[in-house]
């Protein structure tokens, strides 16, 4: 099925004892201000321009690392694509899906409204 999908947000995962620090430290080092997010206060964020976020997150467990966001128009057409190249499945979080690339990185692949993504700011698959 037809569907587009874009790069979206940079996320840096932190555990707790570390993430208030990571926030003031990213807000001063991108010059923009992070926001804790009312639905989900585990996270922090701005737009860093029209088509690029940054994520702090307070992880529950874990080390630090960065993930990449994926957002898509297809949810399930989305996931199915990148399996097709060799991700796979970790686990379905809120609303979007968690994977693993083929070097065992994670991303996530995130739910966008549709008709927001289109030829102008989106790849589209057939």
């Amino acid at each position: 099925m037809t569907h587009y999908s874009r790069l979206e947000k940079i996320v840096i995962d932190v555990p707790p004892a570390v993430h208030d620090a990571e926030v003031v430290f990213w807000a001063a080092a991108t010059g923009k201000q992070l926001t804790q997010f009312e639905k989900y206060p585990e996270y922090h964020g701005a737009d860093l321009n029209e088509h690029m976020g940054l994520l702090i997150q307070r992880l529950e467990e874990g080390e630090s690392r960065i993930h990449l966001d994926i957002h898509t128009d297809d949810l399930e057409a989305e996931i199915k694509r990148l399996e097709s190249l060799g991700a796979q499945r970790v686990a379905q979080h809120h609303l979007w899906q968690v994977m693993r690339d083929p070097a065992g990185m994670v991303f996530c692949v995130i739910p966008h409204r549709r008709g927001t993504l289109d030829d102008s700011n989106a790849t589209r698959w057939d």
